[in-house]
């Protein structure tokens, strides 16, 4: 059968699939333009970025593509406002946001047509997000990479998350590697889509350096670890040199100074803006992998377009309609 499409507030993506942003620079408009022209919502990690970089990289992706261009940001980031704003004058689509709660950013959502996206952890915080005015919202469960903001698995969280929002798509995240489990998450689950980053990281397109990709092409099991992040939440990532220097060493790592001053609240252990950036360069001694749960089941570097077809085809021999009781 084949699956709905995904509407967020104006607008419709015709594949309920949203590529999660990640930052810093991994997923830029070469990543977001290919997915919003397989039909997908096609996102920019925005923290971190210099506003007038992030404005340019928008503008580049909405100058290319038709489709739907969104944008990631933190709210942990000391300049959330400016890059938020930034955005909306560059032309963006829609505003992502997640690492905190800000209920601001509605506000600015309703008074310049804006669709807000929140990703949430819990029930409580995803009921508030609806009311005040959240387009759409993304559940995020333990198994994405990144930072987190819960323990419990998807398919755990998701259901009780899906009693107290009834007016707004929900959107699955969290580990899924196929289109079965895409299928199963909005069959089984009522999910109205899913978001999946890891996976998208995993292609030709995806601009970070071919080290970090078969990094995660390489990583086991075994290979994937919680540690400790600045921002103040725990965060799943690839165990490399520095993450095992981190937990043996933390004191060493300290940074001697603050170039950046990126964070609201940043308990300095070690400069993450750095790390994700040497990450992106392919340092693997020195870098910060993050990674989903499940990257060791990815066995290939695909493209986006490879990896739509294998989403759709996979999702629509399963999905049937919702079978959840909203």
């Amino acid at each position: 059968m084949k699956l709905p499409p995904l509407k967020i507030g104006r607008f419709t993506a015709p594949v309920p699939l949203v590529q999660g942003g990640m930052s810093i620079r991994v997923s830029t408009s070469a990543l977001a333009i290919p997915v919003a022209d397989c039909g997908g919502i096609g996102t920019i990690g925005g923290s971190a970025i210099p506003i007038d970089e992030l404005k340019a990289d928008i503008r580049k992706a909405k100058a290319a593509t038709k489709g739907i261009v969104a944008v990631n940001i933190m709210f942990a980031m000391k300049n959330f406002y400016e890059l938020v704003m930034g955005s909306i004058d560059a032309g963006v689509d829609m505003i992502v946001t997640g690492a905190g709660f800000s209920r601001d950013i509605f506000k600015i959502g309703k008074e310049t047509n804006t669709p807000i996206v929140s990703i949430v952890s819990s029930p409580a915080f995803a009921k508030l997000a609806e009311k005040l005015g959240a387009a759409a919202i993304v559940v995020e469960a333990k198994e994405a990479g990144g930072h987190l903001g819960t323990d419990i698995a998807l398919r755990d969280l998701f259901p009780e998350i899906r009693k107290v929002v009834t007016k707004v798509p929900l959107i699955a995240a969290g580990g899924m590697t196929n289109g079965y489990e895409m299928a199963e998450m909005m069959d089984k689950y009522g999910a109205d889509g899913i978001q999946i980053a890891t996976r998208f990281v995993m292609t030709k397109e995806c601009s970070v350096s071919d080290n970090f990709k078969q990094a995660m092409l390489n990583a086991t099991k075994d290979d994937i670890k919680l540690i400790k992040s600045p921002v103040g939440l725990p965060g799943r990532a690839l165990n490399t040199p520095f993450v095992q220097k981190l937990k043996h060493h933390e004191s060493d790592l300290k940074a001697k100074e603050c170039k950046y001053k990126c964070l609201k609240k940043c308990d300095h252990v070690y400069c993450i803006s750095e790390r994700l950036m040497a990450a992106c360069d392919g340092d693997i001694e020195e870098g910060l992998f993050f990674s989903g749960e499940n990257v060791f089941k990815l066995k290939d570097i695909l493209t986006v377009r490879e990896v739509f077809d294998q989403f759709v085809s996979q999702a629509e021999s399963m999905y049937k309609e919702p079978t959840a009781v909203y």
